[in-house]
């Protein structure tokens, strides 16, 4: 499975903890609980996703197991050390095909910032 997370593609597959196996494990936790755990680690941390891919990876896998729907979730911290309730969060379902266009990209080392805005999140949209 692959999960977006910000700008990064991760692929859950393979990782310490499955999926369907955190499915068991986080069922207890709500998207809340989690989103709110994702708020702090990036208040403290911004760019997660690239200086910690261990953990941004069980992030991921938490958001999966929690709502086995959503496969891309974006976190915006303000500032390094910001409250973590100033941290914009968001989750979406994005295709199948739009998720291999991401990984062919990602691979072909032309996965950006920008490109991931314009085709998913769509912020900097006039």
């Amino acid at each position: 499975m692959s999960f977006l997370l910000n700008d990064v593609v991760l692929e859950l597959e393979g990782a310490e903890l499955s999926p369907s196996a955190a499915g068991l494990r986080y069922r207890r936790l709500s998207l809340d609980f989690v989103n709110g755990l994702a708020s702090e680690l990036y208040a403290q941390d911004p760019r997660l996703q690239v200086t910690q891919p261990a953990r941004a990876r069980r992030l991921a896998i938490m958001i999966a197991a929690v709502a086995p729907r959503i496969n891309a979730a974006l976190f915006v911290a303000p500032a390094v050390g910001c409250e973590p309730e100033a941290v914009y969060s968001r989750f979406e379902t994005i295709s199948p095909a739009l998720m291999s266009a991401l990984i062919a990209r990602q691979k072909a080392g032309a996965l950006n910032g920008l490109i991931v805005d314009r085709q998913i999140w769509r912020r900097l949209a006039a």
